[in-house]
């Protein structure tokens, strides 16, 4: 894909949302950085039905770390692997009160230290949270990237970094946003809704599918 047809990408996803955001329920970078973790292998709806409660019980890294693994857990039992995400969520609150002053550290060694933190949770954080311009590939960027050709790789880091360097400054962002949300409700899997996405022209992904029968 050449610098026009991206720009023309981008300024394509900018008009139809201009100020995307994550679909994630939170209030502050405490909530987010927990909220992301639960989203691991989940999607982001089972972490919003179980986050309020969870929240509302634990709003700071000092009040989770009290609840700790056993008391985390019934909040989050109807997400994936909660265990061991209860599990990670107490020990990260309980380093953030004893390395930062129970703050979320803006740094990506800082937050990729804390227990089930990797490098897209950090870069998720470092985004939202930082105002950093970081691309966390998840598996619909990392789907959207490649079918579409902005940026092929054989793994999330690799079109990571070919994204870093193809993505114009003036979109890179709020480029995650739009790639995430492109893959999860148009550029799909199994069945790309490729009669209403407004990139299509610009995909050499085939066959296109039609729009389904009435």
């Amino acid at each position: 894909m050449n610098k026009t047809d991206i720009e023309t990408l981008f300024s394509r996803l900018r008009a139809a949302n201009p100020n995307p955001r994550s679909e994630l329920q939170y209030h502050n970078a405490f909530e987010l950085l927990v909220a992301v973790v639960l989203s691991a292998q989940a999607t982001d709806a089972s972490v919003n039905k179980a986050t309020p409660a969870l929240f509302a019980a634990a709003p700071t890294p000092q009040a989770m770390a009290a609840l700790g693994e056993d008391g985390v857990a019934p909040y989050i039992r109807t997400i994936g692997l909660y265990r061991t995400k209860a599990k990670n969520v107490a020990a990260l609150s309980r380093i953030l009160i004893e390395q930062y002053g129970g703050q979320v550290p803006g740094t990506r060694e800082a937050l990729e230290a804390l227990p089930g933190v990797g490098r897209k949770t950090a870069n998720v954080v470092l985004n939202i949270a930082f105002g950093q311009p970081t691309l966390a590939v998840d598996t619909h960027i990392f789907r959207v990237a490649n079918r579409l050709g902005l940026a092929k790789g054989k793994t999330p880091l690799d079109v990571e970094a070919k994204l870093m360097k193809v993505v114009p400054e003036a979109y890179l962002h709020d480029a995650h946003h739009w790639l995430i949300l492109h893959g999860r409700y148009v550029c799909k899997a199994r069945s790309p809704d490729c009669w209403r996405c407004a990139l299509a022209d610009l995909c050499p992904h085939q066959p296109k599918t039609a729009r389904p029968a009435a």
